[in-house]
């Protein structure tokens, strides 16, 4: 019961810090937000969004990336890093995004699962933003590093912990409490920090 505890005060002083916070990532559609969060991975949401600012002006249909010069595309999206395996991940979805689901962005995790770049984490961004459907715990390095530093899980695997944050976490805290952690990351305690000024430096139980 100690760490439901621990954790509820958690949730509790988030929500102060950060009654309204979002993602971060730019888009105007789904197939949008699909290439922004496979874009994330191994950036800045920062440096992704100056990246798609001027990509979804050059590729504003999903037929623009079905037809898309793979090298053109790789030099587009360089600066993000992991260019080459992104550009694979994202043209061969759109393939089948336009071939095998009439061209929309599935709200099933099951189906979104078998879309390439596409795990847990990305799967429950996408259902929880476009659909209003929350079925897991987004768990991206900001969570993975906080849960852990505050002893909510002592795991390293993405699908673990969040299992582990699942249990102890309400439902309907499990979209926000990704997007609360982030901004908390960003905030008051990025990767090394000495946690000398965090508000909640009080449950840091692993440094």
């Amino acid at each position: 019961m100690e760490k439901k505890r621990r954790t509820r005060e958690i949730v509790r002083q988030l929500k102060q810090l950060f009654p309204h916070a979002k993602i971060a990532l730019h888009y105007s559609n789904p197939w949008e937000l699909y290439v922004a969060v496979v874009l994330s991975a191994q950036a800045t949401d920062k440096k992704v969004n100056e990246v798609t600012k001027t990509l979804f002006k050059k590729y504003r249909t999903l037929s623009d990336y079905t037809n898309a010069s793979v090298s053109m595309f790789e030099r587009d999206i360089k600066s993000t890093g992991f260019f080459r395996n992104k550009t694979k991940n994202i043209l061969a979805a759109a393939k089948m995004v336009d071939n095998v689901y009439q061209g929309k962005i599935s709200d099933n995790m099951s189906e979104l699962l078998k879309l390439p770049g596409v795990g847990r984490k990305t799967a429950n961004v996408l259902l929880g933003n476009l659909y209003n459907k929350v079925e897991g715990i987004a768990v991206d390095t900001h969570v993975i590093r906080l849960s852990r530093l505050f002893g909510l899980t002592n795991k390293k695997d993405p699908n673990k912990i969040e299992k582990d944050l699942m249990e102890l976490l309400p439902k309907n805290e499990w979209f926000h409490f990704t997007y609360r952690m982030i901004e908390y990351g960003r905030t008051y305690c990025p990767a090394h920090c000495k946690h000398t000024d965090c508000p909640l430096r009080k449950f840091v139980v692993q440094t």
